[in-house]
């Protein structure tokens, strides 16, 4: 039986082969031509925009921190500087280690233990390739230890940068401030931008209050780098015409403080806590800003360790107090002739008028007593020698008489409540109360009652009353210009860093103290002069002095004393004495300089106070070679036998 077969058609395979080939070859065409159109696109149309865009990928734009601007004191004398220093840095991607390289650094005491964590930190938080300070400041011991362990340290190395200087350490300090790294606090108030690159900040004083001057401006370099972010001489065959914008420096500033006088006054103030503020009535201008004790701040600048600025921070005597801006305390006696002056506006008592002191002074009725600091009391005394020997009952009275509010109104004007305006941050109010408020100051409705009593003790400068030791300065400059006062300032001048133009500040005059009439001022500075004379309760300031001084000393209680208690000095702690204070100016006829002088736990104003002052007169108005023989012992530890002190 036949079996029916098909026999296979090549001649169809091939003809449908032959249509798949010219499909795919149709389509490979169409993939291709979209290719090259989108090759010729990006490689021809938009070359100019990827050319430029691609440059960011191999430049990278380094920061130059500027250097700061200069302070200088009112002679030019250089008060802060910058100087080239070595630090050490730590590229990670270099270091095998990075714990065990910090843990060597330790042992070779370059790198204090505590450090460490914020250290480590700091090198994780950057890239890899980046170099990370580790260690500021180093010295020459230091710089030669680690050269000699150099190659124990990969990823380490020695890089030179510019840091802040103090020459003359911590004189000067809270007028000056200090730099220091910038912290999380600090970014908050700043431009970052502008301080690419720049790793120090002013922290107080001068360089915190006048940092966008001194910052200076924020240069560049271009570095070319290869696809890691490295720098390289050049990637591919053409190396780019790279550019560069040098930094500006800040501006420097002249400064009003006499370094000299600052020297002085810090010398005569020796280990004492205490504050004193000099200033020229003329303009304003201080040149004396000092607050002991004081602290070195080359310290922030190369970087305090832990334990270090623990060490300052848990000081008694505490340093980092500026007790010149932020140190509040009661004038005490220190008021007394602002408070005259007032009597004398208000018609409440005439110069001639006089009173008898007992040792003690009452309200009509009351068996509430008032004591004087001398117990036995002074006898008839006028307003010239209340002032001259500091009569405690006469001011009780007086200040009765006037009010605690208009009392209140006058002292304003001198500028002892609120703050003067100085030109750095940081400034204490100071606080004359008044019956308003006291109303704000308290929320029970029994507190908010102002007593007499409290006014009596306000007119000898306590109970509520309070100032600082420049907010007192200020008041006397004012007093000591007949009522003219100017506000207070550290600069007096600037000097551009690019053209070398010095821009001189003008000073800012304050509204006059108005009074009736002009004679009231000569009888107060009458008084004051009455002070450093015989009789008063500062005559050794006076004495051997080529010139005039008026002055006016204060003792402040720093606690209350029952009404039948006695004050024992001797059973009272040290830091529970009385503060002393002097205020005063000179030459009287032509005041060059007023000051005021705080002493904390020092016991008598006279004694303790008054040879500071006469000190830092003397180095002001007298030539160098008759300072000597002109100034009195600074201080003497006791008032002299028999004779007045306050």
């Amino acid at each position: 039986m036949a079996r029916n077969s098909r026999l296979k058609d090549h001649h169809a395979e091939q003809r449908m082969f032959g249509r798949r080939v010219v499909a795919a070859s149709f389509v490979i065409m169409v993939l291709l031509g979209a290719l090259f159109a989108r090759l010729f696109y990006l490689q021809v149309v938009r070359y100019d925009y990827f050319s430029e865009l691609s440059q960011g990928n191999r430049i990278r734009i380094e920061p130059i921190p500027p250097p700061r601007g200069l302070l200088l004191d009112r002679e030019g004398e250089p008060l802060a500087l910058n100087r080239p220093a070595y630090q050490l840095e730590l590229t990670r991607e270099q270091t095998p280690d990075v714990d065990d390289t910090l843990g060597r650094l330790v042992a070779l005491g370059l790198l204090p233990a505590d450090d460490v964590a914020r250290t480590r930190r700091a090198i994780m938080a950057r890239r890899a390739f980046d170099a990370v300070p580790v260690r500021l400041q180093l010295s020459e011991e230091e710089l030669a230890r680690f050269a000699v362990h150099r190659p124990d340290f990969p990823g380490v190395e020695i890089r030179p940068r510019l840091t802040r200087l103090y020459p003359h350490g911590g004189v000067g300090v809270h007028a000056l401030g200090y730099v220091a790294a910038i912290s999380e606090q600090d970014q908050d108030r700043i431009d970052v931008s502008k301080y690419a690159g720049t790793t120090l900040i002013g922290k107080l004083g001068i360089e915190r209050n006048y940092e966008e001057l001194l910052h200076g401006e924020t240069g560049y370099q271009q570095l070319l780098v290869n696809a890691q972010g490295r720098r390289v001489d050049r990637v591919g065959v053409k190396a780019p015409e790279l550019q560069r914008k040098e930094p500006v420096a800040g501006d420097d500033l002249y400064l009003t403080i006499d370094h000299k006088l600052q020297q002085v006054a810090e010398a005569a103030l020796g280990v004492q806590r205490a504050a004193v503020v000099a200033i020229d009535p003329r303009n304003g201008d201080v040149l004396a800003f000092v607050s002991t004790p004081t602290f070195d701040p080359n310290g922030f600048a190369r970087g305090l360790t832990v334990p270090e600025y623990r060490a300052l921070e848990e000081n008694i005597d505490k340093p980092l107090i500026d007790r010149a801006l932020r140190g509040v305390y009661p004038p005490g006696s220190t008021i007394k002739p602002f408070v005259a002056l007032a009597a004398l506006q208000y018609g409440v008592m005439s110069a001639e008028d006089t009173r008898y002191c007992r040792g003690v002074w009452q309200f009509p009725g009351s068996s509430r007593k008032y004591r004087d600091w001398k117990k036995q009391g002074h006898g008839t005394v006028d307003m010239h020698k209340a002032i001259a020997q500091s009569c405690d009952t006469y001011f009780y009275g007086v200040s009765d008489q006037i009010g605690i509010d208009r009392l209140h109104d006058f002292l304003v004007q001198f500028g002892l409540n609120g703050k003067t305006g100085i030109d750095v941050l940081g400034e204490r109010s100071g606080l004359v109360p008044s019956q308003a408020w006291k109303k704000k100051a308290f929320k029970k409705k029994e507190l908010q009652v102002w007593f007499p009593g409290e006014t009596v003790i306000a007119g000898i400068g306590q109970g509520y009353m309070l100032v600082t030791p420049l907010q007192l300065a200020h008041a006397t400059a004012t007093l000591a210009m007949r009522g003219k006062g100017f506000q207070p300032r550290l600069v007096r001048a600037v000097r551009d860093s690019r053209t070398g133009a010095v821009a001189t500040l003008p000073p800012r005059p304050l509204p006059d103290v108005k009074v009736d009439d002009p004679r009231y001022w000569d009888t107060i500075v009458g008084g004051m002069i009455g002070v450093v004379s015989p009789g008063g309760t500062a005559v050794r300031v006076q004495a051997g002095a080529p010139y005039k001084i008026a002055g006016k000393t204060g003792t402040a209680q720093v606690f209350s004393i029952g009404q039948n208690e006695k004050y024992n000095e001797s059973q009272v702690s040290e830091r529970l004495r009385d503060h002393a204070l002097f205020i005063a100016f000179a030459p009287v006829d032509d005041p060059k300089i007023a000051i005021a002088v705080l002493v904390e736990n020092g016991r008598h104003g006279g004694s303790t106070a008054g040879p500071i002052a006469r000190a830092v007169f003397d180095a002001y108005l007298l030539p160098r070679e008759a300072v000597q023989a002109s100034s009195p012992a600074i201080p003497p530890a006791a008032p002299p036998a028999g004779g007045i002190d306050e």
